[in-house]
């Protein structure tokens, strides 16, 4: 059984396995979270996979300090009043990402902007500072199933697909914290949760806009595009072109492209997943053409790449 106690030894154990790029259940005041080192590319992609999640949408990452965040996001004076009113707390503050940022791209689904929460719960935050890392964490759960607020129903959900699932009770809150989207100039309800937006209008002393239809898929639950390249994308292509960077795919790469990155020379979908983003800004250049992007199988995690690559190929 994969179910422990809370406990400072439990804990010890579970930051130790997050340091080694494993993956943990553990519970927050809303619903419990899978949580990941958000700085390690393959542990991030690891969520995706277990989650069976069909998008890389972007995940909130868990902090336990305002120092943190502002080393990881662009802070500014909206920030400042609502970590100050609602932190620890239900709220997730979309940021601009910091430009030395070492959260992973995946994270963010490419984008440049991250959502951050400093949860509540004291055994969270103790986690996370025990780990010494930040948590990038959705609820613990199958994609598209109900938010799990006690330890068997992440237990029921993802089975022994992880190590460690801490139990630290039913969770007090019950629902996803609010977005808000504070990047811009207006400020913008993104999901709303238990912190209402008449607390956020109240503390902030200005209006704040009700998200309908978005463009940038800022934070989770929402329809969007992603980051995507201003190059040309093409699609399962076998014969680039002399002047077109490859995005390739496993060990039978085809010869003819200006220049090549290799998202996993094994053919690993986990491994290609953890580099997408990265490989996509690093060909984004204008020394090419366009970016070919060789055939990648539509299986795992090979859905949810190809279902970027598609919105990507799109614009």
């Amino acid at each position: 059984m994969n179910i422990r106690k809370l406990s400072d030894a439990a804990i010890a154990d579970a930051a130790q396995l997050l340091r080694s790029g494993r993956l943990v259940a553990f519970p927050t005041e809303t619903v419990y979270g899978l949580g990941a080192d958000a700085t390690n590319d393959k542990a991030v992609a690891d969520i995706f996979a277990v989650k069976g999640r069909p998008q890389f949408n972007p995940l909130i990452v868990h902090i336990d300090e305002v120092a943190l965040a502002q080393r990881l996001a662009v802070w500014n004076e909206e920030a400042e009043k609502l970590a100050n009113a609602f932190w620890p707390g239900p709220l997730t503050l979309v940021l601009p990402r910091h430009p030395d940022s070492p959260v992973s791209l995946l994270v963010s689904a490419g984008g440049d902007t991250l959502a951050l929460r400093m949860p509540a719960n004291p055994h969270a935050r103790a986690l996370i500072t025990k780990a010494g890392i930040p948590l990038a964490a959705p609820s613990a759960n199958r994609s598209g199933r109900v938010s799990p607020t006690q330890a068997i129903h992440v237990k029921e959900e993802l089975g022994d697909d992880i190590p460690l699932i801490l139990d630290g009770g039913a969770c007090t809150v019950g629902i996803e914290s609010t977005v808000m989207d504070i990047s811009g100039k207006r400020p913008v309800l993104l999901r709303p949760g238990s912190v209402t937006r008449e607390q956020l209008e109240e503390v902030l002393g200005e209006a704040v806009s009700v998200v309908q239809v978005s463009d940038i898929l800022k934070s989770p639950g929402m329809l969007a595009s992603h980051y995507a390249p201003s190059l040309q994308v093409r699609l399962n292509i076998t014969e680039p072109r002399d002047n077109e960077a490859m995005l390739a795919f496993g060990p039978r790469v085809p010869s003819g492209a200006r220049a090549v990155i290799n998202l996993s020379e094994s053919g690993d979908l986990r491994e290609a997943a953890a580099r997408l983003f990265a490989a996509l800004r690093e060909l984004d250049k204008p020394d090419y053409s366009a970016i070919a992007i060789m055939p990648i199988p539509s299986e795992g995690l090979g859905i949810a790449i190809n279902d970027r690559l598609e919105r990507a190929a799109r614009r």
